[in-house]
């Protein structure tokens, strides 16, 4: 962090929280110069911030201009390197995103897609092959419209030239480029320092692992081998029933309760709204509807809930969910993103310091872990295989596009160091999205690495006070 920063955590520390009566709105001024900087390019948004005082202003709006300043200046790197586009991907189209994504296609807009598409082409910019043909699939099974037939063709056209192997250290400055959208979302960090941070924290984490798994009797076979059998055990498999799912709510409550006694300790006083949250089961409805599980964020007048996906509901053991309960309610999301939301962020602080609301998640499990939530070995194994799931797609993502990975040697790894995916993080579902959304897994596994490491040297109580006061923050 930088040490205006440090002061702002500072005076931070000492406050209760109680953000609803301690922060005002955003001045008009301010907030007036963050909506135009929204709206013009990095380097004329950061004339437009110039003018203001960090320091004379209140903790909330002091974060909102100096994450906005920060990230501004790393778009404006951005758009001055041979990529040019800024943004959380290079890629104008994929499968997931795109003027045809909208609501209401605006065939303008899918054409002004298609013509960047084209310009993006011509400096070598284009979706790898299999990323190619995957957003040509999903476009086709839009509702008939002639300008995404354009831009179809358009993508089609591309095809013998799109690269066949992900990643961006193939191209010319790639490695400059991929390291500012690693800070973009984060902070002053380079790949190099979190590949070897990584790295420590998955020989740690593989130790942990086979240390639990000699305690409860499995001792023969890799950390990988040994959770893929653990996952077939079925002492801890629920039914795929109705009463089955039932059964792992009721389990995920208790456990909640449990997590809910152990917030004052962590925290001092927190705001009972932020505690009023519980897991709860997917409709019919939504699951006939296909969504997956998400979050209700509560409020000082509508309770939270965790909604959990129970679809595949045998691929979900019992040890897995206690970390589920700490990462997605309680020490997690619900007081993080509870407490954000009583004073929200500027949209720019909530783009350029988006890789803080995982990092506290996943240090939300870790702080379970200090509050003894694992320790029985199997819950402890659970808590295990998340982390290593988060370090792991992390150094893949790190090894596709710096290191050349192909598709098959990154799930190689994945297959080598966690054994078993994460429930709703399927191993395709990952290598997917890893090539079009290059350093987002390593800025959110590096947000919370900052986020623990930092909190070795302080009293908790009033680290966990500066970091979630005022909201999400670059680390």
């Amino acid at each position: 962090m930088t040490s205006s920063r440090r002061t702002v955590l500072a005076g931070l520390a000492s406050a209760a929280f109680v953000p609803a009566k301690i922060y005002a709105r955003s001045s008009t001024t301010l907030r007036q110069a963050l909506d135009a900087a929204t709206a013009t390019d990095p380097d004329e948004a950061l004339r437009l911030l110039a003018p203001f005082d960090a320091h004379a202003l209140q903790p909330g709006d002091r974060l909102d201009l100096t994450t906005a300043r920060a990230g501004l200046a790393i778009d404006a790197a951005i758009a001055r390197s041979a990529f040019g586009r800024t943004g959380r991907s290079p890629y104008r189209v994929t499968p997931t995103t795109g003027a045809w994504k909208a609501a209401r296609p605006e065939q303008a807009r899918i054409d002004a897609d298609t013509a960047a598409i084209l310009t993006d082409a011509a400096v070598g910019i284009i979706l790898p092959r299999l990323s190619l043909d995957r957003t040509v699939d999903a476009l086709r099974s839009a509702p008939a419209n002639p300008a995404i037939d354009r831009q179809i063709a358009a993508l089609e056209s591309l095809r013998d030239t799109a690269p066949s192997a992900p990643g961006f250290g193939r191209f010319k400055g790639g490695t400059d480029w991929y390291a500012l959208q690693l800070q973009r979302s984060l902070g002053t960090m380079t790949p190099a320092y979190a590949e070897r941070r990584l790295l420590v924290e998955l020989n740690r984490l593989h130790a942990r692992a086979k240390h639990l798994f000699d305690e409860i009797g499995a001792s023969r076979g890799t950390v990988a081998a040994r959770y893929a059998k653990l996952w077939q055990d079925e002492r801890f498999l629920y039914p795929d029933t109705s009463a089955g799912r039932a059964e792992a709510i009721g389990d995920m409550n208790r456990m909640l309760a449990t997590a809910r006694d152990k917030i004052p300790s962590a925290f001092g006083k927190v705001p009972s709204w932020c505690l009023n949250a519980s897991a709860r089961a997917l409709s019919p409805r939504e699951i006939t509807t296909g969504r997956g599980g998400y979050r209700e964020v509560p409020t000082p007048s509508r309770p939270g809930a965790y909604v959990v996906d129970l679809k595949d509901i045998r691929r979900r053991p019992r040890w897995t969910l206690r970390s589920v309960v700490a990462h997605e309610l309680l020490p997690g999301h619900m007081i993080q993103l509870g407490l954000e939301g009583a004073t929200p962020p500027h949209p720019l602080r909530i783009e350029y310091a988006s890789s803080f609301v995982e990092g506290w998640g996943i240090y939300a499990e870790q702080l379970a872990e200090k509050a003894g939530a694992y320790a029985d070995p199997y819950d402890a194994l659970g808590h295990t295989h998340w982390l290593l799931f988060r370090v792991a797609r992390a150094l893949v993502d790190l090894g596709i596009h710096l290191h050349g990975w192909s598709i098959e040697q990154a799930r190689a790894r994945l297959t080598e160091w966690q054994g078993q995916p994460a429930y709703f993080a399927p191993f395709d579902s990952e290598l997917a999205r890893i090539p079009l959304e290059p350093g987002t897994r390593v800025a959110e596994a590096m947000a919370w690495l900052a986020i623990a490491d930092n909190s070795r040297n302080t009293w908790a109580t009033s680290y966990h006070r500066s970091l979630l006061l005022a909201g999400r923050k670059r680390v």
